[in-house]
């Protein structure tokens, strides 16, 4: 069942984004009189699961799910259709249009795609607001607990206030600004300090395999104690939280890891939380270190708060207000996505070794329907397909989009000999790019 929820979002997702992308060239086509052969959602490669001729337009379904495409006449594009530019140019089609509305008919899918995204992040600020963590509110610090960011500088207990002198307001901004940053302001016992991440700190990171980096502290909650366990005959139940072990207060989960450290091989004594109650009990502590027992981790923020944790807060925003806090939800993921593209084109950081392809995107989408994280990644996925478009690669609406800039400004057009072969030479990059991603993928679901 897990499965069919996370294909269903990434289906409905990538096929609304592919709709909505086309439409944004198929209407200023239409709206300039240039003829539009066909509008298809996935890729007909040989035949189509579904295809209907409305006037001179053939509205399909192809069987490939790896995009989709309006065919405009007389445009060189993916279908290589060199028999149609043979002939001499009709008043329909696109070579025959002037360069400007040529331009708008390019740029028409990623203005969708950035519009889109603005819609969703203001209908998202308008019906949901904004639920967060100021970090004044997070008292102890971080739980880091990677050995890349322990090896770098960066402990359990510190609190980050600053990446490369950006100040840190909320704790969903850390992780991200740390992973593309370099000097990274910190709070450790009560003390203000910098470290400096490694050029390839990225690159290390992925490298490690390791799945967590940056979280909250969260409290020992006992998920389950195995059949198998030394401590079987233990009377603890799920949901009970360890705060001492041996007299020694563990408030937070890695509290207790390294109090064990320091009881290895015997039995202690144990301060239980149970529905607002404590009582003691006592517990066994193999050779490792282990109680040999599950605990919970990525507890929900409302249970963090129930607990006494963590304060988060929520803001709600009005209808006018949601507008301008869209806007810039939206700027700040396309600037924070433009950083990322930045790092994966310079080889130095690693960054490159991260990149996913079609399994990547759908590992993102939840094993539970929400249509506020639906929404939440689709708005992210619109501003990528708009952004990676914009690359100055032919086939790449990009690509076009530079051509027809060159020519605006020389006054001369690129043969059609010349965008052939720049179309080719696009095509074999896209799918290089395609196969590099979606390799990826490959080599992590069989290595790690």
């Amino acid at each position: 069942m897990e499965f069919v929820i996370k294909i269903s979002q990434f289906l409905l997702s990538l096929s609304l984004l592919i709709i909505l992308h086309e439409l944004g060239h198929f209407i200023p086509a239409k709206a300039f009189k240039t003829r539009v052969e066909k509008f298809y959602l996935f890729f007909d490669v040989k035949f189509s699961l579904f295809k209907k001729k409305i006037g001179e337009t053939v509205y399909g379904i192809g069987w490939l799910p790896l995009g989709g495409y309006v065919k405009i006449s007389g445009m060189i594009d993916e279908s290589m259709d060199t028999e149609q530019m043979s002939q001499p140019a009709q008043p329909w089609e696109f070579r025959s249009k002037p360069a400007w509305q040529r331009l708008i008919i390019m740029l028409g899918g990623v203005t969708v795609n950035f519009l889109l995204a603005i819609l969703i992040y203001i209908g998202m600020s308008y019906f949901y607001g904004d639920k967060y963590l100021p970090v004044d509110n997070i008292k102890d610090g971080l739980a880091i607990e990677s050995t890349v960011a322990n090896k770098a500088g960066l402990q359990t207990g510190d609190m980050i206030l600053a990446v490369d002198g950006e100040k840190i307001e909320t704790f969903s901004e850390i992780s991200e600004k740390v992973l593309f940053g370099k000097e990274i302001t910190i709070r450790r016992n009560g003390e203000q300090s910098t470290v400096t991440l490694p050029e390839d700190f990225l690159a290390q990171l992925i490298d490690s395999k390791e799945k967590r980096f940056i979280n909250l502290r969260e409290p020992f909650v006992v998920f389950q104690v195995p059949d198998t366990s030394f401590n079987k005959g233990s009377n603890l139940v799920k949901g009970d939280i360890i705060t001492a072990v041996n007299d020694v207060k563990t408030k937070y989960a890695d509290q207790v890891k390294e109090a064990l450290k320091l009881f290895k091989g015997n039995e202690v004594n144990v301060e239980v939380l149970r529905d607002g109650d404590t009582f003691n009990t006592s517990l066994k502590i193999n050779e490792e270190g282990m109680l040999g027992m599950i605990y919970a981790t990525n507890i929900t923020s409302e249970t963090l708060e129930a607990l006494n944790y963590y304060k988060f807060e929520t803001k709600s925003y009005g209808f006018l207000e949601s507008f301008s806090v869209g806007l810039t939800k939206a700027k700040d993921r396309m600037t924070s996505y433009w950083d990322q593209l930045g790092a994966i084109f310079t080889p130095s950081t690693g960054a490159y070794k991260g990149v996913g392809g079609f399994k990547a995107i759908y590992d993102i989408f939840p094993n539970v329907w929400s249509w506020q994280v639906f929404w939440s990644i689709t708005a992210f996925l619109s501003i990528m397909l708009g952004v990676l478009n914009l690359l100055p690669i032919p086939a790449l609406d990009g690509g076009h989009v530079m051509f027809l800039l060159y020519e605006m400004v020389s006054g001369r057009k690129p043969g059609d000999k010349f965008m052939e072969y720049a179309q080719m030479v696009g095509f074999f990059i896209l799918i290089a790019l395609v196969l590099f991603a979606n390799g990826n993928d490959i080599f992590k679901a069989i290595f790690d």
